[in-house]
């Protein structure tokens, strides 16, 4: 997809844009970038896909330095970025993180989103997962490692989440460069880590079920960062469908992107026969 770039305040705000139709903006998790949806997107059918790039991450790594980067902060950025391009509403759609930035801005920018499609993402006390925790303990050691020290530690986190064989290498040739091209990329993970905190969506819980709005749900259900109980409670409360996959790990929009599309399609045609 064509890369996209503007100015929103003091930041530039990156995007991925392809087709025409209602806004669908897709939105990515640590440690990726807008490339997750790479396989989504050509098989999303009569929409406008968007898959913005949070700050800090990405071809953004250099945005985030010194900023609220977390997860909360991310909902606000994405509410603006939206305003600056002119959307005034979309179909979200989160994976990891980007689940709970979608989360976040349902509650607080509610007219802002059409419907939701979550898949293997943050909720309620889901994270941060133990890896991560570990990672940002041990951080003042590991910010320091050299690129080619801290490209396996990397691809183990990677291929920890991927079902389909040779797919998380691909997937680690999509997002590697970007870490590759900061000032050192494990402290631009480091940083990425240290923004982390459950109370975001902890502190918008309560306001999961009243939101009252179109939604379905993608499931790995083997997933070992985000359980799917996570995803069952999440269905539960908005109200809506889950697809379980089964056998399916972390990575579900570049191992099963059919069945992510198949749910944003579903969702979209639901929206438009209501009018």
């Amino acid at each position: 997809m064509p890369s996209n770039s503007t100015r929103v305040g003091d930041l530039t705000m990156r995007w991925e844009e392809a087709g025409d139709g209602p806004a669908v903006v897709f939105i990515h998790g640590i440690p990726t970038s807008p490339r997750l949806w790479r396989h989504v997107v050509p098989l999303v059918e009569g929409a406008r896909c968007l898959a913005w790039e949070m700050v800090g991450y990405g071809a953004s790594i250099a945005e985030g330095e010194g900023r609220d980067i977390s997860v909360a902060r991310q909902a606000d950025y994405l509410a603006e970025w939206m305003e600056a391009v002119g959307l005034d509403q979309a179909v979200v759609v989160g994976h990891d993180l980007g689940g709970g930035v979608a989360q976040i801005l349902a509650v607080r920018h509610r007219a802002r989103v059409r419907g939701l499609v979550l898949m293997n993402c943050i909720a309620y006390d889901s994270w941060p997962i133990p890896m991560v925790k570990a990672m940002r303990a041990l951080g003042p050691v590991v910010a320091h490692l050299p690129d080619a020290a801290f490209r396996p530690v990397y691809s183990s986190f990677l291929h920890q989440g991927h079902d389909v064989p040779g797919r998380a290498e691909e997937s680690i040739e999509a997002h590697w460069p970007y870490y590759a091209a900061a000032d050192g990329a494990a402290a631009a993970f480091i940083r990425q880590t240290e923004a982390l905190d459950v109370n975001d969506t902890l502190a918008i819980a309560d306001a999961i079920p009243g939101l009252d709005l179109p939604a379905r749900l993608v499931w790995g259900a083997a997933d070992p960062f985000q359980e799917i109980d996570y995803g069952y409670r999440l269905a539960t409360e908005l109200g809506a469908p889950l697809d379980r996959i089964e056998g399916g790990l972390h990575f579900v929009p570049e191992d099963h992107p059919d069945r992510v599309a198949d749910a944003v399609n579903g969702l979209l045609h639901d929206l438009a026969a209501a009018g």
